[in-house]
């Protein structure tokens, strides 16, 4: 009878001990997700309810291969946009409790809107599937996808004949470009691989392999110093123009109050990058440093006189001066935009 009594009370300390390890964690996750819509900044120190910190030993946070015992958004730990976590709590009571999260961080500042007006319209290829697009001097140089229709060519701003181009085989998919000195640097899709060109005569010089990182070639561009590449991700990576196959660093991208992923086709200009959002008229304007969204371009009035369909988005940025100019895949037209 006694026995009985023991493991009966043993029941019912254990019952006792599950169900407040069950507050703790709902009272977490509750935590978490009132936090994940409205973010978090660097240097914000997270706010753990008191349910979590009367009953924790310790907490720590673990994301990939790191794990950390401070509970500040550190750059060093965390990267702007979603960072999928695991919540690691010992409780007073000796037990171990885990939960996944995600904390978005996001840039202090608010984005701006930036105006513009259209000052001129030149003729397109409607053919062309734009993923990359260039402009030195008055020579436009565009990376034209789709799987056996990939080409690199260049021609005369105001006319759609190409003055060279070289095709790619058929299993590659053109994807973004960029001008290096007297090169042109093309990536494609899933091939895992980019191609090296003269740049007067589109004579292919080389290819390279991607750093394993890079999961897909999406967008490129060149800052004076490195390539920078986009694969869909939130991310930017940029690589040595020297041996493309290395990575330097990346950085994440984000807005003050959101994410953002799918980035494209890219463009350096005067400082910053632009990046075309995938299957959306905007482009973004992102602080190459720290990865901040500082500015945004509606095109919708624009990209619903082109866009017929899913895939003839606005996908074209470069810079002709000042002024920006942009298109889209297979439009029939260039938009050169003066910025306000």
């Amino acid at each position: 009878m006694k026995k009985n009594i023991i493991i009966g009370f043993a029941a019912i300390l254990m019952l006792a001990s599950c169900n407040k390890d069950e507050k703790i964690l709902n009272t977490l996750n509750d935590y978490n997700n009132s936090m994940e819509e409205k973010g978090y900044h660097f240097g914000d120190k997270l706010a753990l309810p008191k349910e979590v910190t009367d009953n924790a030993e310790s907490v720590s946070i673990s994301f990939g291969d790191k794990e950390t015992s401070s509970l500040t958004v550190d750059p060093k730990f965390f990267t702007l946009g979603d960072n999928a976590v695991t919540f690691n709590i010992k409780t007073k009571g000796g037990e171990t409790l885990n939960q996944d999260a995600t904390i978005n961080v996001f840039a202090k500042n608010p984005e701006k809107n930036i105006s513009y007006e259209i000052v001129s319209e030149y003729p397109h290829d409607p053919k062309n599937f734009v993923q990359g697009f260039q402009i030195e001097g008055n020579t436009i140089y565009e990376s034209d996808g789709q799987n056996g229709a990939s080409q690199i060519l260049k021609y005369t701003l105001g006319t759609t004949t190409p003055l060279a181009s070289t095709k790619q085989a058929q299993e590659d998919f053109s994807e973004g470009s960029t001008i290096v000195g007297d090169k042109v640097y093309q990536l494609t899709w899933q091939s895992k691989k980019g191609y090296v060109y003269d740049k007067n005569s589109l004579k292919l010089l080389s290819e390279f392999a991607y750093p394993n990182v890079l999961g897909e070639g999406w967008g490129l561009t060149y800052d004076g110093k490195n390539l920078i590449a986009s694969d869909g991700s939130k991310l930017l990576y940029f690589l040595d123009p020297k041996n493309p196959s290395k990575l330097i660093k990346y950085i994440a991208v984000a807005g003050s109050k959101q994410a953002y992923d799918q980035l494209n086709e890219l463009e350096f200009h005067n400082g910053f990058i632009y990046a075309n959002v995938w299957q959306k008229p905007t482009i973004l304007k992102i602080d190459p440093v720290t990865g901040e969204v500082v500015g945004t371009f509606d095109f919708t009035e624009i990209a619903k006189q082109n866009t017929k369909g899913s895939d003839d988005v606005l996908n074209g940025i470069t810079f002709k001066g000042d002024n920006m100019l942009v298109t889209g895949k297979n439009w029939s037209k260039i938009y050169e935009v003066a910025l306000k």
